[in-house]
């Protein structure tokens, strides 16, 4: 889908632990005042800045906004506030004008307060919101899920694999759908693969969202600068001469370009990931629970797959005739495409065939001699299990019997604790000691306050937390209700939705809140689902920049730079004018609308190459190419959409986004002088 923004919820932390209260620093992103020496100084440069610009600039109107916008610019660059409190600040401050006209020896205010707010009708807005909604509605089917799975069995658990093929992926959606919806799609798709890799979301996100990105550059549908470009140049042709009129371009004439852009994108996170791309606490690692076990209860325990070999001995032993003795504990079994995990399916008298592959929790050190004794087959990750260990769905919890409890006085065994319960007990804790697997926990009649550590199935933990015959101390994890039996529904309806986007004339706001609005009337979601779905984060973002944008343009603060900046190169080789036409419509899309700045620069392009006797047909196309270069900061509503659940800071997009703009730059130029 097209250059709107966003950001969605952020995916639930599995195998959640509760951990002991612990007081966290301040995140740079939210500090507050009083303001640090670094942006004292930084804001009295900026202040300096914006007192030049009033004594060059041609009107008071321009003054004043070009004061505003290096103040965006400044709370954005340096964190003062928030994103989203720094845009709706300034949105206020747009609309305090109006008020303050007579003060700022304006006749009117900067914006007229009927339109302040705008932007929260806004087509882009909207539009976020309800692929916000569609995306938790097909993520709740479980089919982001399968494709996280497959993705993670493709390219394993290491950056280097996963990136290309997550990127690559989007990168190839987003060329016929609008890339903010690519990128929202994705979103629960990254965040289980996070959750199951370990490897951070913010190593992952950023290269998915620049992706989506470069990937509205593949086809002349891909964006909506590029969709709007040939009505651009229609309406140019009514001024210009016969022999200068321009041709329209073709659906995949920049097919060559955008493929260029987006395997740049890919070998730049590949090569310089490690470099540019943060590790923040935007999600925890798949070890923090195991971590938290291990220092209460010296639990050094790991999850692990093996698969039997038709030679292992043991084939035809009983899970009973194991784990005791090897000091290993399954908790789940597949064969032949079957899963066995829960309720009503693993237990002590489960036989082992050949080819069986088991999901074990035990320690490296028994895990290894197990391997070793029965000639095992040990694979390197989660692989066929992924969808049952993914920390959304299953973990490791603690649970207290009550004196009150039926069960005390029985064994784990009596009362068959793993098939009845769904839960696996790995250790039993009481007054102080810790017991494990190997101690015969399983035939220790248990007491009021006991402590088990048991691997189970979240939806398992849940029930148990209504029976009184247990205390569930694990509160923190996902309580997601998986809707699978409503998948047809949500692919129904999804497919209305990209069916309206793309073979009709509909407005693209409208054409997705049909599929979302589909999806909650089926069932798929909940009301009150589809509105903790929606980052409002990015909804008051977004929706706050555009009377900024608005402010810009009308005001002509946007087309007295141009002019100067174009003043400066008119006389220069054209491919210098080309690129200096490429580096104004980069700075434009960062402070408004990539639609309102194609819409600004393209006559001013065209009229510069007929000028400079270049051709004006491909001066246009660069305005509209150059318009998706929007990776400095996170105003492209795709990077809005990641920032909040990566845990991005402005800087971050500066340091990543910084060398890709020049690599962005550089490719494009080069690419469109060999092709045109």
């Amino acid at each position: 889908m097209s250059n709107p923004s966003e950001q969605t919820a952020d995916a639930p932390v599995a195998n959640a632990a509760p951990t002991p209260p612990e007081v966290k620093p301040t995140s740079p992103a939210k500090r507050q005042l009083p303001l640090s020496s670094k942006q004292l100084v930084a804001g009295a440069l900026f202040a300096a800045l914006a007192l030049y610009l009033s004594t060059v600039v041609p009107t008071i109107e321009i003054a004043w906004v070009s004061a505003i916008l290096l103040l965006t610019v400044y709370l954005f660059a340096f964190e003062v506030v928030g994103v989203d409190v720094a845009a709706a600040s300034v949105m206020v401050l747009l609309g305090l004008t109006s008020l303050l006209a007579p003060v700022m020896g304006l006749s009117a205010g900067l914006v007229d307060n009927k339109h302040l707010f705008d932007g929260f009708a806004s087509n882009a807005v909207i539009s976020i919101i309800a692929v916000m909604i569609i995306g938790a509605g097909l993520d709740k089917t479980g089919i982001m899920s399968k494709v996280a799975a497959f993705i993670l069995k493709v390219g394993g658990t290491t950056e280097t694999r996963i990136i290309p093929i997550i990127s690559g992926t989007v990168g190839f959606i987003s060329s016929f759908m609008q890339n903010v919806g690519a990128a929202a799609l994705f979103l629960p798709v990254v965040a289980r693969i996070s959750a199951r890799s370990g490897l951070p979301m913010s190593r992952l996100l950023m290269p998915m969202g620049f992706c989506a990105i470069l990937g509205g550059t593949v086809t002349m549908v891909g964006s909506s600068p590029l969709i709007l470009l040939n009505d651009l140049i229609l309406t140019s042709n009514k001024a210009l001469p016969a022999e200068q009129q321009m041709e329209t371009w073709g659906l995949f004439s920049v097919t060559p370009i955008g493929i260029a852009l987006v395997a740049t994108g890919i070998i730049y996170f590949v090569l310089a990931g490690r470099f540019v791309l943060p590790v923040s606490k935007g999600t925890k690692s798949k070890d923090d629970a195991m971590a938290y076990f291990k220092n209460t209860y010296a639990l050094d325990y790991e999850l692990y797959e093996v698969e039997v070999p038709e030679d292992s001995e043991l084939v035809g032993k009983q899970l009973d005739d194991i784990e005791h003795q090897d000091k290993v504990r399954v908790i789940a079994s597949a064969s032949g495409g079957a899963m066995k995990v829960g309720p009503g399916t693993i237990a002590r008298d489960t036989g082992i065939s050949a080819g069986i592959v088991l999901g074990i929790i035990a320690s490296p050190k028994h895990l290894l001699e197990f391997v070793e004794k029965y000639k095992l087959d040990l694979h390197s990750s989660i692989e066929v299990l992924g969808e049952i260990f993914a920390p959304t769905k299953s973990g490791v919890a603690e649970i207290v019997i009550p004196p009150s409890s039926n069960l005390v006085g029985k064994s784990a065994r009596d009362v068959w604790m793993r098939k009845t319960f769904g839960i696996a007990m790995i250790a039993l804790n009481r007054d102080g000691e810790t017991m494990r697997e190997g101690d015969d926990i399983r035939s220790v009649a248990l007491q009021g306050g006991d402590t088990l550590i048991v691997h189970t199935q979240w939806d398992a933990l849940a029930r148990l937390q209504k029976d009184r015959n247990f205390v569930v101390v694990t509160t923190e994890f996902p309580h997601e209700e998986s809707r699978p039996h409503k998948v047809f529904y949500a692919g129904v309806f999804f497919a209305i939705a990209l069916g309206l986007v793309l073979f009709s004339d509909l407005r693209l706001s409208v054409a997705l809140l049909t599929g979302a609005m589909g999806m909650i009337l089926a069932g798929v979601l909940k009301i009150d689902e589809a509105y903790q779905a929606v980052s409002w984060k990015t909804v008051f973002l977004l929706a706050s920049l555009i009377p900024l944008g608005l402010a810009v343009e009308t005001s002509g603060t946007a087309k007295w730079i141009a002019e100067q900046t174009l003043s400066v190169v008119g006389g220069m080789p054209t491919w210098v004018i080309q690129a200096a036409v490429a580096v104004l419509a980069t700075f434009f899309t960062l402070v408004m609308s990539n639609v309102g700045a194609t819409v600004l620069l393209v006559p001013l392009a065209v009229n510069i190459a007929i000028g400079a006797g270049a051709n004006p047909a491909v001066f246009a196309l660069t305005v509209a190419l150059a318009t998706s270069n929007s990776f400095l900061i996170p105003t492209h509503q795709v990077n809005a959409l990641i920032m909040g659940p990566a845990g991005y800071r402005v800087p971050d997009f500066m340091r990543a986004g910084g060398v890709m703009t020049v690599l962005f730059l550089t490719v494009l130029m080069i690419m469109m002088n060999l092709i045109f």
